[in-house]
Protein backbone atom coordinates (compact mmCIF):
# COMPACT_ATOMS: atom_id res chain seq x y z
CA UNK A 1 0.00 0.00 0.00
CA UNK A 2 1.42 3.43 -1.17
CA UNK A 3 1.98 5.62 2.33
CA UNK A 4 3.32 8.72 0.33
CA UNK A 5 1.27 11.64 0.46
CA UNK A 6 1.19 15.44 -1.33
CA UNK A 7 1.23 17.98 1.12
CA UNK A 8 -2.11 19.18 1.09
CA UNK A 9 -3.30 15.52 1.79
CA UNK A 10 -0.09 14.69 4.26
CA UNK A 11 -1.36 18.12 6.43
CA UNK A 12 -5.11 17.17 6.22
CA UNK A 13 -4.06 13.60 8.01
CA UNK A 14 -4.72 13.25 11.60
CA UNK A 15 -1.97 12.20 13.82
CA UNK A 16 1.68 13.67 14.71
CA UNK A 17 4.31 14.92 12.42
CA UNK A 18 7.48 13.30 12.85
CA UNK A 19 10.27 15.83 11.69
CA UNK A 20 13.56 13.14 10.61
CA UNK A 21 15.89 15.51 9.79
CA UNK A 22 18.77 16.43 11.31
CA UNK A 23 18.55 19.18 14.80
CA UNK A 24 20.03 21.98 12.62
CA UNK A 25 17.53 21.47 9.69
CA UNK A 26 14.78 21.17 12.14
CA UNK A 27 15.87 24.39 13.81
CA UNK A 28 16.41 26.34 10.23
CA UNK A 29 12.46 25.67 9.79
CA UNK A 30 10.02 23.13 10.03
CA UNK A 31 5.92 22.23 9.78
CA UNK A 32 4.57 24.08 12.70
CA UNK A 33 3.92 21.32 15.77
CA UNK A 34 6.43 18.71 14.22
CA UNK A 35 8.71 16.98 17.00
CA UNK A 36 12.38 16.42 15.66
CA UNK A 37 12.78 13.01 15.61
CA UNK A 38 16.13 13.04 14.11
CA UNK A 39 17.89 10.08 12.33
CA UNK A 40 21.31 11.77 12.22
CA UNK A 41 22.61 14.44 14.42
CA UNK A 42 24.01 17.71 13.04
CA UNK A 43 27.86 16.04 12.32
CA UNK A 44 26.25 12.27 11.12
CA UNK A 45 24.54 13.83 8.64
CA UNK A 46 27.53 16.07 7.06
CA UNK A 47 29.69 13.07 7.37
CA UNK A 48 26.74 10.95 5.42
CA UNK A 49 26.73 13.64 2.98
CA UNK A 50 30.10 13.86 2.21
CA UNK A 51 30.57 10.09 1.40
CA UNK A 52 27.47 10.39 -0.66
CA UNK A 53 30.01 13.13 -2.76
CA UNK A 54 32.88 11.64 -2.61
CA UNK A 55 31.88 7.99 -3.18
CA UNK A 56 28.64 7.36 -3.68
CA UNK A 57 24.86 6.60 -2.65
CA UNK A 58 26.04 2.80 -1.53
CA UNK A 59 28.76 4.06 0.34
CA UNK A 60 26.48 6.65 2.06
CA UNK A 61 23.51 3.95 2.40
CA UNK A 62 26.22 1.26 4.42
CA UNK A 63 27.54 4.61 6.26
CA UNK A 64 23.86 5.39 7.37
CA UNK A 65 23.09 1.74 8.43
CA UNK A 66 26.21 1.71 10.79
CA UNK A 67 25.31 4.56 12.39
CA UNK A 68 21.73 4.36 12.41
CA UNK A 69 21.44 0.24 12.93
CA UNK A 70 21.95 0.34 17.12
CA UNK A 71 19.45 2.82 17.60
CA UNK A 72 16.54 1.09 16.12
CA UNK A 73 15.33 -0.01 19.22
CA UNK A 74 15.17 3.46 21.03
CA UNK A 75 13.99 4.67 17.82
CA UNK A 76 11.09 2.16 18.25
CA UNK A 77 10.02 2.89 21.24
CA UNK A 78 9.41 6.28 20.44
CA UNK A 79 7.48 6.26 17.27
CA UNK A 80 5.00 3.64 19.41
CA UNK A 81 4.98 6.45 22.32
CA UNK A 82 4.34 9.13 19.69
CA UNK A 83 1.64 6.78 18.02
CA UNK A 84 -0.35 7.19 21.29
CA UNK A 85 -1.77 10.43 19.88
CA UNK A 86 -2.43 9.22 16.70
CA UNK A 87 -0.93 8.39 13.01
CA UNK A 88 2.51 9.21 12.32
CA UNK A 89 2.98 11.79 9.57
CA UNK A 90 6.63 11.19 8.99
CA UNK A 91 8.76 13.97 6.37
CA UNK A 92 12.61 14.28 5.71
CA UNK A 93 14.25 16.45 3.38
CA UNK A 94 12.97 15.14 0.15
CA UNK A 95 11.10 12.04 1.13
CA UNK A 96 13.89 9.67 0.79
CA UNK A 97 16.02 7.64 2.32
CA UNK A 98 15.50 9.13 6.09
CA UNK A 99 11.82 9.31 5.70
CA UNK A 100 11.12 6.31 4.24
CA UNK A 101 13.59 3.88 6.92
CA UNK A 102 11.76 5.69 9.53
CA UNK A 103 8.35 4.63 7.59
CA UNK A 104 9.70 0.82 7.42
CA UNK A 105 10.51 0.43 11.12
CA UNK A 106 6.95 2.00 11.62
CA UNK A 107 5.57 -0.32 9.66
CA UNK A 108 7.10 -3.26 11.19
CA UNK A 109 5.90 -2.34 14.24
CA UNK A 110 2.53 -2.05 12.68
CA UNK A 111 2.12 1.71 13.37
CA UNK A 112 -0.35 3.74 11.17
CA UNK A 113 1.84 6.33 9.53
CA UNK A 114 2.12 8.22 5.93
CA UNK A 115 5.29 10.48 4.52
CA UNK A 116 5.13 13.45 2.75
CA UNK A 117 6.14 13.01 -0.85
CA UNK A 118 8.94 15.43 -2.03
CA UNK A 119 9.09 15.83 1.73
CA UNK A 120 9.80 19.34 3.56
CA UNK A 121 11.30 20.55 0.22
CA UNK A 122 8.01 20.65 -1.63
CA UNK A 123 5.99 21.62 1.94
CA UNK A 124 8.53 24.77 1.24
CA UNK A 125 7.42 25.40 -1.97
CA UNK A 126 3.72 24.99 -0.96
CA UNK A 127 4.46 27.81 1.63
CA UNK A 128 5.92 30.35 -0.87
CA UNK A 129 2.84 29.16 -3.39
CA UNK A 130 0.37 29.61 -0.01
CA UNK A 131 1.59 33.28 1.26
CA UNK A 132 1.49 34.60 -2.51
CA UNK A 133 -2.17 33.17 -2.75
CA UNK A 134 -4.94 35.56 -3.77
CA UNK A 135 -6.76 36.49 -0.53
CA UNK A 136 -9.40 39.42 0.71
CA UNK A 137 -7.34 41.58 3.05
CA UNK A 138 -8.12 44.82 5.43
CA UNK A 139 -4.89 46.39 6.40
CA UNK A 140 -5.10 48.40 10.03
CA UNK A 141 -2.55 51.11 9.78
CA UNK A 142 -2.15 53.86 12.63
CA UNK A 143 0.78 55.65 13.75
CA UNK A 144 2.99 53.90 16.57
CA UNK A 145 1.27 53.68 19.76
CA UNK A 146 -2.24 53.38 18.20
CA UNK A 147 -2.90 50.42 19.90
CA UNK A 148 -2.87 48.37 16.54
CA UNK A 149 -2.13 45.10 17.83
CA UNK A 150 -4.60 45.40 20.45
CA UNK A 151 -7.43 46.06 18.31
CA UNK A 152 -5.97 42.79 16.27
CA UNK A 153 -6.62 40.67 19.31
CA UNK A 154 -10.31 42.22 19.60
CA UNK A 155 -10.81 41.31 15.92
CA UNK A 156 -9.86 37.69 16.62
CA UNK A 157 -12.15 37.43 20.01
CA UNK A 158 -15.06 38.36 17.99
CA UNK A 159 -14.56 35.45 15.32
CA UNK A 160 -12.75 37.88 12.50
CA UNK A 161 -9.81 36.42 10.83
CA UNK A 162 -6.77 37.84 11.72
CA UNK A 163 -2.90 37.28 11.03
CA UNK A 164 -0.97 38.96 13.71
CA UNK A 165 2.74 39.18 11.68
CA UNK A 166 4.86 40.78 14.81
CA UNK A 167 3.68 37.64 16.96
CA UNK A 168 4.53 35.44 14.34
CA UNK A 169 7.66 37.76 14.08
CA UNK A 170 7.99 37.79 17.59
CA UNK A 171 9.08 41.57 16.95
CA UNK A 172 7.26 44.94 17.40
CA UNK A 173 8.64 46.18 13.83
CA UNK A 174 10.75 49.09 15.31
CA UNK A 175 13.75 49.35 17.07
CA UNK A 176 12.11 48.89 20.26
CA UNK A 177 10.29 46.13 18.58
CA UNK A 178 12.49 43.10 20.10
CA UNK A 179 12.50 44.59 24.19
CA UNK A 180 10.81 42.00 26.24
CA UNK A 181 10.77 39.19 23.19
CA UNK A 182 12.79 36.42 23.09
CA UNK A 183 14.43 35.28 20.12
CA UNK A 184 12.95 35.58 16.53
CA UNK A 185 12.28 32.57 14.52
CA UNK A 186 14.40 32.16 11.52
CA UNK A 187 13.59 33.48 8.13
CA UNK A 188 12.51 30.51 6.57
CA UNK A 189 10.54 29.52 9.97
CA UNK A 190 8.30 32.64 9.50
CA UNK A 191 6.96 32.21 6.49
CA UNK A 192 6.45 28.43 7.35
CA UNK A 193 4.32 29.94 10.35
CA UNK A 194 2.63 32.41 8.05
CA UNK A 195 1.34 30.07 5.72
CA UNK A 196 0.09 27.83 8.49
CA UNK A 197 -1.81 30.92 9.79
CA UNK A 198 -3.50 31.56 6.25
CA UNK A 199 -4.19 27.88 5.51
CA UNK A 200 -7.06 28.56 8.52
CA UNK A 201 -8.61 30.75 6.97
CA UNK A 202 -11.03 31.05 3.68
CA UNK A 203 -9.39 33.59 1.23
CA UNK A 204 -12.79 34.71 -0.15
CA UNK A 205 -13.07 36.08 3.40
CA UNK A 206 -11.90 39.72 4.99
CA UNK A 207 -8.65 38.93 6.78
CA UNK A 208 -7.41 41.46 9.23
CA UNK A 209 -3.65 42.38 8.56
CA UNK A 210 -1.61 45.00 10.60
CA UNK A 211 0.59 47.37 8.18
CA UNK A 212 3.78 46.63 8.71
CA UNK A 213 7.75 47.70 7.01
CA UNK A 214 8.71 44.55 4.71
CA UNK A 215 11.47 43.74 7.53
CA UNK A 216 9.57 42.69 11.21
CA UNK A 217 12.67 42.88 12.77
CA UNK A 218 15.05 40.39 11.10
CA UNK A 219 11.79 38.58 9.20
CA UNK A 220 10.87 39.77 6.17
CA UNK A 221 7.42 39.85 4.72
CA UNK A 222 7.29 37.41 1.85
CA UNK A 223 7.14 38.59 -1.78
CA UNK A 224 3.75 37.34 -2.61
CA UNK A 225 2.26 38.30 0.74
CA UNK A 226 3.61 42.08 0.73
CA UNK A 227 2.18 42.27 -2.87
CA UNK A 228 -0.95 41.50 -1.52
CA UNK A 229 -0.77 43.64 1.71
CA UNK A 230 0.41 46.87 -0.62
CA UNK A 231 -2.82 46.55 -2.95
CA UNK A 232 -5.48 45.90 -0.39
CA UNK A 233 -7.92 48.32 1.91
CA UNK A 234 -6.42 50.55 4.08
CA UNK A 235 -8.27 51.38 7.49
CA UNK A 236 -6.68 53.89 9.56
CA UNK A 237 -6.86 54.27 13.18
CA UNK A 238 -6.14 57.98 14.77
CA UNK A 239 -5.45 58.45 18.62
CA UNK A 240 -4.14 61.86 20.21
CA UNK A 241 -0.77 62.25 21.06
CA UNK A 242 -1.17 62.02 24.78
CA UNK A 243 -3.24 58.35 24.76
CA UNK A 244 0.02 57.10 22.39
CA UNK A 245 2.38 58.39 24.92
CA UNK A 246 0.78 57.02 27.81
CA UNK A 247 0.83 53.15 26.01
CA UNK A 248 3.60 53.50 24.86
CA UNK A 249 5.40 54.75 28.37
CA UNK A 250 3.28 51.70 30.11
CA UNK A 251 4.61 48.99 27.39
CA UNK A 252 8.58 50.35 27.34
CA UNK A 253 8.66 51.66 30.58
CA UNK A 254 9.45 48.54 32.47
CA UNK A 255 12.02 47.78 29.97
CA UNK A 256 15.89 48.19 31.46
CA UNK A 257 17.21 51.61 31.03
CA UNK A 258 20.34 50.40 29.11
CA UNK A 259 18.27 48.55 26.66
CA UNK A 260 15.92 51.73 25.94
CA UNK A 261 19.31 53.24 25.37
CA UNK A 262 20.90 51.00 22.83
CA UNK A 263 18.00 51.04 20.83
CA UNK A 264 17.25 54.93 21.01
CA UNK A 265 21.21 55.04 19.87
CA UNK A 266 20.51 52.52 17.08
CA UNK A 267 18.18 55.68 15.37
CA UNK A 268 20.64 58.16 15.85
CA UNK A 269 21.52 59.11 11.71
CA UNK A 270 18.15 59.27 11.49
CA UNK A 271 16.77 60.80 14.86
CA UNK A 272 19.84 63.20 14.27
CA UNK A 273 22.16 64.36 17.17
CA UNK A 274 20.32 66.49 19.31
CA UNK A 275 17.28 65.02 19.57
CA UNK A 276 19.33 61.93 20.20
CA UNK A 277 20.60 63.23 22.92
CA UNK A 278 17.89 64.67 24.46
CA UNK A 279 15.58 61.40 24.24
CA UNK A 280 19.06 59.49 26.01
CA UNK A 281 18.78 61.87 28.48
CA UNK A 282 15.46 61.34 29.10
CA UNK A 283 15.47 57.78 29.57
CA UNK A 284 18.61 58.11 31.86
CA UNK A 285 16.64 60.59 33.79
CA UNK A 286 13.42 58.15 34.41
CA UNK A 287 11.15 60.40 31.90
CA UNK A 288 9.64 57.69 29.91
CA UNK A 289 7.11 60.14 28.69
CA UNK A 290 9.02 62.99 27.38
CA UNK A 291 11.63 60.26 25.52
CA UNK A 292 8.55 58.81 23.83
CA UNK A 293 7.36 62.67 22.95
CA UNK A 294 11.02 62.82 20.84
CA UNK A 295 10.96 59.83 19.35
CA UNK A 296 7.41 59.87 18.11
CA UNK A 297 7.87 62.79 16.59
CA UNK A 298 10.58 60.94 14.30
CA UNK A 299 8.00 57.90 13.90
CA UNK A 300 5.05 59.98 13.03
CA UNK A 301 7.07 61.65 9.82
CA UNK A 302 8.36 58.21 8.80
CA UNK A 303 4.94 56.90 9.16
CA UNK A 304 3.47 59.61 6.96
CA UNK A 305 5.43 59.48 4.42
CA UNK A 306 5.21 55.96 4.05
CA UNK A 307 1.23 56.66 3.93
CA UNK A 308 1.77 59.13 0.91
CA UNK A 309 3.12 56.42 -0.64
CA UNK A 310 -0.09 54.17 -0.90
CA UNK A 311 -3.60 54.45 -1.75
CA UNK A 312 -5.53 56.50 0.37
CA UNK A 313 -7.33 54.73 3.21
CA UNK A 314 -11.14 53.92 3.06
CA UNK A 315 -11.84 54.46 6.47
CA UNK A 316 -10.16 56.76 9.23
CA UNK A 317 -11.74 55.91 13.00
CA UNK A 318 -10.60 58.19 15.48
CA UNK A 319 -10.42 56.02 18.76
CA UNK A 320 -9.60 58.88 21.10
CA UNK A 321 -10.54 57.37 24.58
CA UNK A 322 -11.86 53.86 23.08
CA UNK A 323 -10.54 50.93 23.97
CA UNK A 324 -9.47 47.88 21.90
CA UNK A 325 -12.77 46.00 21.81
CA UNK A 326 -14.99 49.32 20.95
CA UNK A 327 -12.86 50.11 17.85
CA UNK A 328 -13.06 46.33 16.89
CA UNK A 329 -17.05 46.13 16.99
CA UNK A 330 -16.47 49.12 14.39
CA UNK A 331 -14.60 47.84 12.08
CA UNK A 332 -16.04 44.55 12.05
CA UNK A 333 -18.94 46.50 10.31
CA UNK A 334 -16.44 47.35 7.29
CA UNK A 335 -16.21 43.98 6.36
CA UNK A 336 -19.76 43.12 5.97
CA UNK A 337 -20.81 42.44 2.23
Amino acid sequence: MDVTRPVEGFLQEPGVLVDVRSPAEHRQGHIPGAVNLPLFDDDERARVGTVYKQEGRNAAVRLGLAITGPRLAGWGERLTQLADTGPLRVYCWRGGLRSGSVGWLAATLGLDHCLLAGGYKRFRQWVLAEVARPRRLMVLGGSTGCGKTEVLKALRRRGQPVVDLEALANHRGSSFGGLGLGAQPSGEAFENALAWSLREHSPSRAMWVEAESVQVGRCRIPAGFWALMKEAPLVLLERPLEERVAALTELYGVQAPALLLEATIRLERRLGPQRTVAATDHIRAGAMAEACRILLDYYDRTYAHELSRRPAPIARLEAAGLDADAVASQLVGLTTP
